[in-house]
């Protein structure tokens, strides 16, 4: 592992959102998602998320997330991923998403 400093971090915009919609994205190579986000005064961003093993669409709407919103969009088969929605693997390598403990505004920054 390396270090960073905090200015290194200070880098990374890690930002709330609340989920809008999620859609089967068939042309993935491995089963995902896309989601679109609410991010507030951010906007409205697409991303792509290998998360369907442990969430269904239905679960995902209107759940807020935790997402890079400053990486450059990246083309996931037909769709522009705008995000990148964070999470950590669980004992099988599915992805848990990472979530805030109490709702906050979308668009709120981690700080």
């Amino acid at each position: 592992m390396s270090m960073i400093t905090i200015a290194d971090l200070e880098k990374v915009h890690l930002c709330v959102g609340t989920v809008l919609e999620a859609i089967d994205l068939p042309e993935a190579r491995r089963p995902a998602y896309v989601l679109r986000i609410d991010f507030g005064a951010l906007g409205v961003l697409r991303s792509s998320a290998q998360i369907t093993a442990l969430y269904t669409k239905e679960v995902l709407v209107g759940r807020q997330v935790i997402a890079v919103v400053n990486f450059p969009e990246k083309q996931v088969g037909k769709v522009l991923s705008q995000c990148l929605v964070t999470g950590f693997p669980d004992a099988n390598g599915h992805i848990v998403l990472a979530a805030v403990e109490r709702p906050v505004p979308n668009g709120t920054r981690l700080v």
